[in-house]
């Protein structure tokens, strides 16, 4: 597996390299902004780890140029007083944040985890329909009434594969961390974030929406009949 690791500190980017190295992985480094987009155009990566506080081009618009073209795991590196930064990571389509200072053996075990989730992904072959909204897994498109709505990342297909395949259900929000990230991966600030993301994609009005209901106190569902009355 071929891992883009992107930080400014040149220290800290020797020693992610050499444990991620020994862990049987082919690292590239970029130091700044620029040399991530084109390392990452260069070389496909498998998995790119991302620090946010770059030179040139920050790490948050580097996220957001990758997600833009390509499904690309992205795991974001943050200081701790940046959760804001975190957030707006996860909004742009990150897969996995680690704060620092971290282990550098727990970032491997993160990336090994993070890997494994995106090789395991089952693809449902035929698109799934709840209400106008029709999910095509295959693809990562979700179309409304037969017309294209928008293109999803990995993460939001897979969450709304969840949730069409058990619509009308209410899911717990333990049950869709564990399912969309596995148990090695995933809290609920990450999921509220996801969902706060699927439903920009999917909803005409999404700080009132009408399909994907949040359930006070347990988790989500999906309703099987939009009350969107346009």
């Amino acid at each position: 597996m071929k891992a883009l690791v992107v930080d400014d500190d040149l220290a800290l980017a020797d020693v992610v390299s050499f444990t991620m190295r020994r862990s049987g992985f082919d690292v590239i480094l970029a130091h700044d902004g620029q040399e991530a987009l084109d390392r990452w155009k260069d070389e496909s990566p498998d998995l790119i780890i991302l620090d946010l506080n770059l030179p040139k081009i920050d790490g948050l618009s580097v996220c957001q140029r990758i997600r833009d073209q390509a499904d690309t795991p992205i795991i974001i590196l943050s200081v701790r007083g940046d959760e804001d930064d975190v957030v707006k990571g996860l909004e742009l389509g990150a897969d996995d944040y680690i704060v620092k200072p971290f282990s550098p053996r727990q970032l491997v075990a993160r990336s090994e985890a993070l890997l494994r989730r995106v090789k395991a992904q089952p693809v449902t072959p035929e698109p799934l329909t709840v209400s106008e909204l029709t999910l095509d897994p295959s693809r990562k498109q979700i179309y409304c009434k037969g017309e294209p709505l928008a293109k999803l990342t990995g993460l939001e297909t897979r969450l709304l594969e969840i949730l069409m395949l058990n619509e009308g259900q209410v899911l717990t929000t333990e049950t869709l961390i564990d399912a969309v990230w596995g148990s090695s991966g995933g809290d609920r600030a990450m999921l509220k974030q996801l969902v706060y993301r699927l439903r920009k994609k999917i909803e005409a009005c999404p700080s009132e929406p009408s399909y994907l209901i949040t359930v006070a106190g347990v988790g989500y569902s999906l309703s099987p009949h939009s009350t969107d009355s346009s």
